[in-house]
């Protein structure tokens, strides 16, 4: 793989998961339909984050995931080789779609943070871009041939 997608920090957005709210309890629902903008191949969860840690520091060539902090919140900075946007999660039913060639870092963790991934492949070490001076490279050139 030598390309990264032309996304953009813009084509990361808020989705607003399946809720029902009750008074003994909400219930949030991932599953694979219309409201998801990919089909989920993996789910996995970090937890224990020391809340001085920063996470993250990679793209994906491939990858399309959905962050979402089930417990306590934390900040995502994504980053498209020119531009930098930081989302803030902190509500379990909202979770931030993020597509593949967009470097994305985590921090600013609370207290007991739980992130919830919602992945739409499985783990393939040859997806990552885990150099920013790569990614950053990989990025121009795809600019380059977009313009």
């Amino acid at each position: 793989m030598t390309e990264t997608p032309a996304t953009t920090v813009d084509d990361c957005r808020i989705i607003n998961l399946e809720h029902h709210p009750h008074s003994y309890g909400t219930l949030t629902v991932a599953q694979n339909s219309n409201a998801l903008p990919f089909a989920i191949k993996r789910i996995y969860y970090i937890y224990d984050i020391p809340t001085n840690s920063t996470r993250g520091g990679h793209s994906h060539f491939t990858e399309q995931c959905i962050l979402t902090a089930v417990g306590g919140c934390f900040d995502v900075s994504v980053f498209d080789g020119k531009n930098k946007k930081t989302f803030t999660l902190k509500r379990p039913f909202e979770g931030l779609y993020i597509p593949p060639g967009i470097w994305r870092t985590m921090e600013n963790f609370s207290s007991g943070c739980i992130v919830l991934v919602l992945s739409s492949i499985k783990f393939d070490e040859k997806d990552y871009v885990r150099d920013m001076d790569h990614f950053t490279e990989l990025k121009q050139n795809t600019f380059d041939k977009h313009l």
